[in-house]
């Protein structure tokens, strides 16, 4: 089935005893035993499981090509579920250059328990494979990378981590299934910020790990996901698996926007550089357009001619633009991201993030250019 119709299909089977065609919400923490003891019904407790949970991570698995997924309240906690499959001593090769989030969980948390990582630019294969070479357990791809779009030829990055024994997981929350499939190119596990795109209503937070193949990996996430707990509410498992009905036409319609932003962009004056992997003047545009089927995202980010009080001046102005942090919503957000990403940015002073959305197009420009020629 394509895409369209899984986002509407897996996991919304019309309910039994009423009929419903929208899916209930099970707001409950316990379930009932038979007289027996057993559980035939297949639920037991709601941090292990619940039927709304089990109807998203079907969805989520079949939309990214999948087996099986599990979900959490969060896509940090997503992205620590991953790590948690990791021992001391073991070895993880990260982007240099990533949500920063991700860092700080490698660096603060990870680091302590023996866990060593390298930040590397990972859009250079001789690199990787020289931090490599000492040995690794994981290899973390964030492609596009947050905040200025950098990307990561996952296929060729995937073989050379398989040939060194390496897992691969991408986090694929800014380009979505709908433009990217990792799997199809090598990884082993797929990472998403449920509250981005998935939820795409900036009302709900959650995350998902998605397997490629049934096993021990597998059975491991589902254990560490019951037995830590980090689990969405049967509320937020009903936003998100609803949201996720609209996935497809929101992305596509939301990168429509992007590109005549960027193209827009990349041609004012008061512009000093444009990150958008669908400009051929993007580094790695080649790359973006072999592995992105069709389109390129709804994020880009831009550095304003002119220092950090210019970029902070310039999204001062917007009128329709709102500031603030996260992305993947109906409505277009902008933000200074070096001030929000600590002591161990990459980000240049100047650059503004943005998060494209559903509004038209002419007016978003417009409003672009009303703050970039204001002084």
């Amino acid at each position: 089935m394509k895409l369209e119709t899984l986002s509407i299909r897996i996991g919304r089977e019309i309910e039994r005893d009423a009929g419903d065609i929208a899916p209930a919400i099970h707001m409950t923490t316990t379930f009932e035993r038979d007289a027996d003891g057993a559980f035939s019904r297949g639920y037991t407790y709601a941090r292990a499981e619940n039927p709304g949970r089990r109807a998203l991570e079907q969805c989520l698995a079949a939309l990214e090509g999948g087996v099986d997924a599990t979900t959490y309240a969060s896509g940090s906690a997503a992205s620590l579920a991953v790590f948690s499959l990791l021992r001391p001593g073991e070895h993880v090769v990260a982007p240099i250059e990533a949500y920063h989030g991700t860092a700080q969980q490698l660096r603060d948390l990870l680091a302590p328990m023996g866990v060593r990582t390298s930040f590397v630019d990972l859009t250079d294969l001789n690199k990787a494979r020289e931090a490599l070479s000492s040995g690794a357990r994981m290899v973390w791809i964030e492609t596009p990378s947050n905040p200025m779009l950098n990307i990561t030829d996952i296929a060729a990055l995937a073989a050379l981590a398989h040939e060194h024994g390496a897992l691969v997981c991408c986090d694929n929350t800014f380009a979505t299934p709908v433009w990217q499939r990792p799997f199809e190119l090598g990884a082993d596990l797929i990472m998403h910020s449920s509250t981005k795109y998935f939820g795409g209503h900036s009302d709900v937070m959650g995350g998902a790990v998605i397997v490629r193949e049934c096993g021990e990996i597998a059975d491991k996430l589902r254990a560490y996901q019951a037995v830590a707990g980090a689990v969405p509410s049967p509320f937020d498992c009903w936003l998100i698996r609803r949201s996720l009905t609209t996935l497809p036409c929101r992305v596509r319609a939301q990168t429509d926007n992007a590109l005549k932003l960027a193209e827009h962009l990349a041609k004012h004056d008061a512009i000093e550089q444009v990150f958008y992997p669908g400009l051929s003047s993007h580094k790695n545009h080649a790359i973006a357009r072999k592995q992105m089927k069709g389109g390129f995202g709804a994020m880009l980010s831009f550095c304003v001619r002119g220092d950090r009080q210019r970029a902070f001046a310039v999204a001062a102005r917007l009128k329709i633009f709102s500031r603030a942090t996260s992305l993947g919503g109906v409505e277009s957000l902008i933000e200074h991201r070096q001030s929000v990403e600590g002591p161990h940015t990459v980000t240049p002073p100047n650059l503004l993030r943005v998060s494209v959305g559903l509004e038209h197009s002419d007016d978003l420009i417009a409003d672009l250019d009303q703050a970039l020629k204001s002084r």
